[in-house]
């Protein structure tokens, strides 16, 4: 029998990038802006209560299904969304992840906070902070028109 068990996790990672909250905002917004440096979405419906819906992975599997709902909206300042993430038929994790655009001297604070519930060892927060550091890291390049 596997064991089963929760690890609840959250962790915090910011970026400042030289552009402003509105170009910040558009990236994570604007479905052809968010998929040049996240996954390229099936479904993006961009208001509260709407749905983020994306599936991939590498060739040779697995594929991983990111599922959001978006919670809370304030244009420029915050998203606030609840998703899950499953590898193939495995649910690995359940989030509510909250972006902060904090306008600074020459461009944006973003503040990137995950609290999040990860599922019998399928997935880590250490794993999960990670990948997350390397999707800022693309929107910071995508936001400099390095992409």
């Amino acid at each position: 029998m596997n064991e089963r068990f929760v690890n609840h996790a959250t962790f915090v990672v910011e970026r400042t990038y030289a552009a402003s909250p509105e170009r910040v905002y558009q990236a994570w917004s604007n479905q052809e802006a968010k998929a040049k440096w996240f996954s390229k979405a099936d479904i993006f419906d961009f208001q509260v209560g709407g749905r983020e819906y994306s599936s991939g992975g590498p060739p040779e599997g697995p594929v991983f299904v990111f599922d959001a709902v978006y919670q809370e909206i304030v244009p420029q300042r915050r998203i606030v969304y609840t998703y899950t993430l499953d590898s193939g038929d495995t649910r690995i994790s359940v989030s509510i992840t909250t972006i902060e655009l904090i306008e600074v001297e020459g461009g944006t604070t973003l503040i990137f906070t995950e609290q999040g519930a990860f599922f019998d060892g399928h997935d880590t927060p250490e794993v999960r902070e990670h990948g997350t550091n390397e999707l800022l890291d693309a929107l910071g390049k995508s936001l400099a028109g390095e992409v």
